[in-house]
């Protein structure tokens, strides 16, 4: 009876140990998805020649050209939360107005969505190689936008380096059944998966990031596209937290501006939640891998 006694208590800390360093393997992957993600949006602002402000400036004449603004910055920044908190600095300093600042977050909500459909190719292997690359690059390259390539190249890698970690990290919980429940209570109310985007977004401050780990998951066979769905509604209301702190003490435009970005995303999701069961049969049609399910939704 003391023996098994025993051997119960080195069987529960052996448990405690390995989910101490599974989660602390995963964080240390994200820490390392979020500076691979900010690495590649410098590395290609230095090869831009940091025109990313002056491209808002100039190319916002017309709605469809501030949608393309958001786009194309935000694909490059991979970030729509610093784009939009770019969008009320502008129209606090009154280079911006509301309605040209509405287009580019429209614009950025699309460009944030590139980093996902990236992780979906599963380019993990060639994480490495990419940063060996870089690493080349960065110690011959003399110009600055062969330094900016540099930059993205060793970013690009860390980013599936990061994700890499993460996903191998994170998959015993296919088989551990408190986050197996969590996730069925996710798929059958939907508003608990978005509360948990909300909240985990705004941890994380990157509705990419996040996004990112649910792909990864879902190549792993953690979770489906019924439960990630509503995570990433909650994601792209989360993201909006960092524009609405940035907007604390603008002017009534540019806290209007970050206002919108939180109810263009928030009226987004009360649209979609009536019909989310049809919108994710649509989607899953979309692909048969569930990782690009995940991007595509």
């Amino acid at each position: 009876m003391v023996v098994s006694l025993e051997l119960s208590a080195v069987d529960v800390s052996e448990v405690g140990l390995l989910n101490v360093e599974m989660i602390l393997t995963a964080f240390g992957g994200v820490g390392l998805f979020l500076y691979g993600m900010g690495k590649m949006g410098e590395g290609l602002q230095k090869a831009a020649g940091d025109k990313m402000r002056r491209i808002l400036e100039v190319l916002t004449v017309n709605p469809l050209a501030s949608v393309t603004a958001g786009v194309v910055v935000t694909a490059v920044i991979q970030s729509s939360a610093a784009t939009t908190v770019m969008c009320v600095s502008f129209v606090n300093a009154g280079l911006m107005k509301l309605e040209q600042a509405i287009g580019v977050i429209m614009g950025a909500n699309i460009g944030t969505t590139i980093t996902a459909q990236l992780v979906a190719f599963n380019l993990e292997r060639i994480a490495l190689p990419a940063i060996a690359i870089g690493m080349v690059f960065m110690l011959l390259g003399r110009k600055r936008s062969v330094k900016g390539f540099a930059d993205f190249l060793v970013g690009f890698g860390m980013l599936f380096l990061g994700i890499t970690i993460v996903g191998n990290a994170l998959e015993p919980l296919k088989h551990y059944e408190p986050f197996l429940n969590l996730m069925l209570l996710g798929e059958k109310h939907p508003l608990i998966g978005i509360l948990v985007g909300i909240v985990a977004t705004v941890i994380l401050q990157s509705s990419s990031a996040l996004t990112g780990l649910l792909v990864t998951m879902a190549s792993r066979g953690i979770v489906t596209l019924s439960a990630a769905v509503p995570i990433l509604l909650g994601s792209n209301i989360g993201t909006t937290s960092t524009a609405l702190i940035s907007s604390i003490g603008t002017s009534l435009t540019a806290r209007r501006t970050a206002m919108a970005h939180f109810l263009f995303n928030v009226v987004g999701t009360l649209i979609l939640l009536p019909i989310l069961h049809p919108f994710e049969s649509v989607i899953a049609m979309s692909s048969v891998e569930a990782s690009r399910q995940i991007a595509n939704a």
